[in-house]
């Protein structure tokens, strides 16, 4: 056998600052980014880079199987040298200690058409989409632990974390055909660009979006330049701050050089949800010269119905107590004495529902469904809400608790419509790629 060495950790090693980017490479790595980096080079096994930074990234992946071993055998693996445990890497369907990395519902495609990343990836919608095309992941991230659960349950990935701090994204792949990101809303400054430019200062997108989630997506953008991109947020980010909003961002993805498609689309075409979304699709013109002809689906009447997602025999803790019921029954009466609209929705079960949103594990009261005169309405429950979002059944919600669950899908994205955009934009990436090579 050969000689044993010491466990590596990444401490062991002096702090490496890269004068590039100004990182510091150390320290010990938490849990999730552990599985993010061994789940990420088990599916795709290539390291790339420098010298220097492939036998980084190799030190980094033994020491995650390491740990992994650990808790997965319960026995010291630093038994072991590291070209053993290198081994174990190279090859992980020689053993059972990977299975959960693999044996997952929904695993990447053997034969692939193009590549995509998946940013504030929450439950998987936009993957699900993307693979349903044809599509290979490589590379996502996820800040909230829960949603990395569920993620990693179905896809056998672990999403990196935090996108907004550099050492993330130093792992992305320097190529990858499209960008998805359901990226959160938040306010831009404009102020500081009207100064800017009254001082006759130079305003990019950094200027204009900085200290927004947006302007790290804008960034990865700018660094990779994918053939496309694929951007979903709320409707009210098309008005917010009367407009300005979402003009900054057109300017900025167009300052990037990349035609931009837009439309407010609802859910309700797919799904029994009234969901309005503004869907951004981008094309690189210095690939495609604007000449992309990208068209999204129509959108059609609704066809489907809130009794075609409900569960025959739901547990009896999804019925409202007498309490709650009462509750919501009062504040709806005080909330119309007073002009407002605000209330529960008992839905029609031949109908569609309100939005779904994220604190509906509250008490449920946007959507609750009617059971009798004689028995109090119900929440949703679980799989009726991942059913709402267009999951399919063998979409994995339970590593993860009720309350989880409810979140992830009040800010998930309606899968068959993000699918039915997707397949236009790789239809369209992949004919205008065709029709240049002819």
């Amino acid at each position: 056998m050969a000689k044993k060495t010491k466990a590596i950790k990444l401490t062991d090693f002096p702090e490496e600052v890269d004068e590039q980017h100004g990182l510091k490479w150390y320290g010990e790595l938490s849990y999730e980014t552990q599985m993010a980096v061994l789940s990420q080079y088990l599916h795709s096994p290539d390291l790339q880079g420098d010298e220097k930074e492939v036998r980084k990234r190799r030190e980094e992946i033994i020491y995650c199987v390491r740990e992994y071993l650990e808790r997965k055998t319960g026995n010291r693996a630093d038994e072991y040298d590291d070209e053993q445990v290198w081994r174990v890497a190279e090859d992980p369907y020689a053993g059972v200690f990977f299975a959960d990395f693999f044996n997952v519902p929904f695993p990447r495609p053997e034969q692939y058409r193009f590549t995509f990343i998946d940013l504030f990836a929450g439950m998987g919608g936009f993957r699900l989409a993307m693979q349903a095309q044809g599509g290979k992941c490589v590379f996502s991230s996820e800040w909230n632990k829960y949603a990395q659960k569920t993620y990693f349950a179905n896809f056998g990935e672990m999403p990196f974390g935090d996108i907004t701090k550099e050492v993330t994204k130093q792992r992305i792949p320097q190529n990858f055909d499209i960008l998805c990101a359901g990226f959160p809303c938040q306010p831009f400054s404009i102020a500081g660009v009207s100064k800017n430019g009254s001082l006759g200062r130079k305003t990019g997108f950094q200027d204009r979006t900085r200290g927004t989630l947006f302007f790290d997506v804008a960034d990865i953008i700018q660094r990779h330049r994918p053939k496309a991109f694929f951007l979903e947020n709320v409707k009210n980010l098309v008005s917010h701050d009367k407009g300005r909003t979402f003009r900054v961002i057109l300017e900025t993805l167009e300052e990037l050089n990349y035609s931009v498609h837009y439309r407010v689309m609802d859910g309700k075409s797919y799904v029994p949800q009234h969901r309005e979304r503004i869907l951004i699709v981008g094309f690189d013109r210095e690939r495609y010269h604007g000449e992309e002809n990208f068209e999204f689906p129509p959108e059609l009447e609704p066809v489907h119905r809130i009794a075609d997602i409900l569960e025959p025999h739901p547990e009896e803790k999804y019925t409202l107590t007498d309490n709650l019921w009462n509750y919501l029954q009062d504040y709806a009466i005080r909330q119309q004495e007073k002009g407002n609209g605000f209330g529960f929705g008992l839905v029609d079960l031949n109908g569609i529902s309100r939005t779904l949103s994220a604190r509906y594990y509250k008490d449920g009261s946007e959507i609750l469904i009617p059971q009798g005169n004689a028995t109090n309405p119900r929440k949703l429950t679980p799989r009726e809400c991942a059913r709402l979002m267009g999951y399919p059944d063998n979409y994995t919600i339970r590593a993860v608790s009720d309350t989880q669950t409810y979140i992830q899908c009040g800010n998930s994205v309606v899968v068959p419509l993000i699918t039915a955009v997707s397949e236009q934009i790789v239809e369209t990436m992949l004919n205008q790629q065709m029709n240049s090579h002819e």
